[in-house]
C-alpha cells in the first residue's frame, strides 16, 4: 500500500465512520478500485478505526470527561445509568469478537457482491426511519441492549455501525438527538479493545506489507476527515436527513453488485 492509497482510504474511513453508509463497506470497495490486497491490509483496518475513536474522543470530551466524573462518585446518578447502558450495548459485539472474529475476518476480502447486498440491506433500515415519526423516549436500558444487537451486526462489512444504531434507535422511538450521541459513544470500548488485541497479539508487527509512512498517513487522514463527519452527522441526524443516505447506500450497493 503506498502513502496516497493510504491517503484516500484514510480519508474515506474517516468520513464513512460517522456518516451511515458503511465505513467497512467503503473500505473494501476502495481496497478493491486501488487494488489493495483486502486479507494482507487488516492491520490498516484496524489503525484507521483507531483513528477514528480519538475524533470521537475529542468531540466529546466534555461529556466523556463528566460521565467519568459522575461515575466515579459511586452514586446511582445518571452518569451511571448512562455507563451501564453503554456496557449493555457492548455484550453483543463483544460476544461476536470473542466467539466469531476468525468468521468475520473472512468476509474482508473484498467481495463486491456481499458488500453491496449489506449496503442495499443498510439502505432499507434507514429507509424505515422516514416513517417514525414518534422520536420521545429517552434510551432505557432495553433499548441499549436493542440498538447493540443492530451494533453487532455492523461487523460485516456493508452493514453501517451509525447507521444501523441510530436508525434502530429511531424506529423504537428514541430521541434523536440522544440516539446519535449514544451510538458514537457506545462503539469506543469495543474498538479500543480491538485494538489492543492485535497489538498485544502481535497481529500490528506481523503485517509486513504496510510499512510505518502509509499507517501514519492514513491516520490522521482518517482522524480529520473523521472530526468533520462526527460533528456533521449530529446535525443531520437531528434534522431527520438519513432518507437521502439511504438512496445514496441502495445506489451504491446495486452498482457494487453490478460491477463485482
Amino acid at each position: 500500500m503506498s502513502w496516497f492509497e493510504a491517503l484516500i482510504l484514510g480519508i474515506v474511513q474517516g468520513l464513512t465512520e460517522f456518516l451511515p453508509v458503511s465505513s467497512s463497506g467503503h473500505l473494501e470497495i476502495g481496497k478493491v478500485l486501488l487494488g489493495v490486497n483486502a486479507e494482507k491490509s487488516l492491520v490498516y483496518t484496524v489503525v484507521v478505526h483507531g483513528a477514528t475513536v480519538l475524533s470521537t474522543i475529542v468531540v466529546f470530551h466534555k461529556e466523556i470527561w463528566d460521565l467519568i466524573q459522575g461515575f466515579f462518585k459511586l452514586k446511582w446518578n445518571e452518569q451511571t445509568k448512562y455507563i451501564i447502558k453503554i456496557f449493555i450495548s457492548m455484550l453483543p459485539v463483544i460476544f461476536i469478537g470473542l466467539f466469531f472474529a476468525e468468521e468475520i475476518e473472512s468476509f474482508f476480502t473484498g467481495n463486491l457482491v456481499f458488500v453491496g447486498s449489506m449496503l442495499i440491506v443498510t439502505s432499507l433500515l434507514l429507509a424505515f426511519t422516514y416513517f417514525s415519526k414518534s422520536n420521545k423516549r429517552n434510551i432505557n436500558f432495553l433499548d441499549s441492549l436493542i440498538i447493540g444487537i443492530a451494533q453487532a451486526f455492523a461487523v460485516l462489512p456493508g452493514i453501517s455501525r451509525s447507521g444501523s444504531t441510530i436508525a434502530t434507535g429511531i424506529i423504537i422511538g428514541n430521541k434523536k438527538e440522544i440516539i446519535a450521541k449514544f451510538s458514537f459513544l457506545m462503539v469506543l470500548i469495543p474498538i479500543i479493545g480491538a485494538n489492543l488485541k492485535d497489538v498485544v497479539g502481535g497481529e500490528m508487527a506481523s503485517n509486513s506489507n504496510i510499512g510505518i509512512i502509509p499507517l501514519t498517513v492514513g491516520f490522521i487522514a482518517a482522524f480529520i476527515s473523521g472530526l468533520l463527519a462526527c460533528k456533521w452527522m449530529i446535525g443531520l441526524v437531528k434534522k431527520g436527513k438519513l432518507i437521502y443516505f439511504s438512496i445514496y447506500c441502495f445506489i451504491i450497493g446495486l452498482i457494487a453488485i453490478i460491477f463485482a
